[in-house]
């Protein structure tokens, strides 16, 4: 029986790891911005990231429960997790380590954040475009989707050394005291 990694061909490998690793980098860079101080063009200090203005412009579904979010005394550890959440599946994602649990949480994140603000067509003051249903979090859902499917950490990263099965040799005998 053949390996998965051996049912597609090299070019179909390099080009889900090249988009696994594109999608680990974006998570990680969006995570890692959120960490870190801001400072202006003229070199003054901004406020800290917050996801209170995002969720306070929440208009799907589950827009009653992102304004109450957005009101909580602990928003600032919220932020933090989230942060911390996308820089850890950048991390997975990025170097194929635990890679199918990184999707999986890319999967969820992009879900709610898809959820939040399903686009209807209409355009948004501040949006990059108009879209009607896909816009750039469902594309990259339905991306990372393509990475857990394909399994890609056992075509490369760290997952690859978890994944090989143990190599087997003919004929050598354990020696006995």
């Amino acid at each position: 029986m053949k390996s998965e990694a051996s049912m597609v061909t090299s070019g179909q490998q390099i080009a889900l790891v090249v988009l696994r690793t594109l999608i680990g980098w974006h998570f990680l860079y969006e995570g890692y911005v959120k960490l870190l101080p801001a400072w202006s063009r003229d070199g003054e200090p901004l406020p800290s990231w917050s996801s209170a203005g995002y969720l306070h412009a929440a208009t799907g579904p589950l827009a009653q429960m992102f304004h109450w979010i957005a009101g909580v005394p602990w928003l600032g550890a919220f932020d933090t997790a989230i942060a911390v959440l996308l820089v850890s599946i950048g991390i997975s994602l990025l170097i194929g380590v635990l890679t199918q649990t990184g999707c999986v949480a890319a999967l969820v994140m992009l879900s709610i954040f898809y959820i939040s603000a399903i686009p209807l067509g209409v355009t948004e003051p501040h949006a990059e475009g108009s879209y009607l249903i896909v816009n750039k979090n469902l594309i990259e859902l339905a991306s990372v989707a393509v990475v857990l499917v394909f399994r890609t950490g056992r075509i490369a990263g760290i997952d690859v050394w978890w994944t090989r099965p143990p190599v087997m040799t003919r004929g050598v005998k354990e020696a006995t005291v």
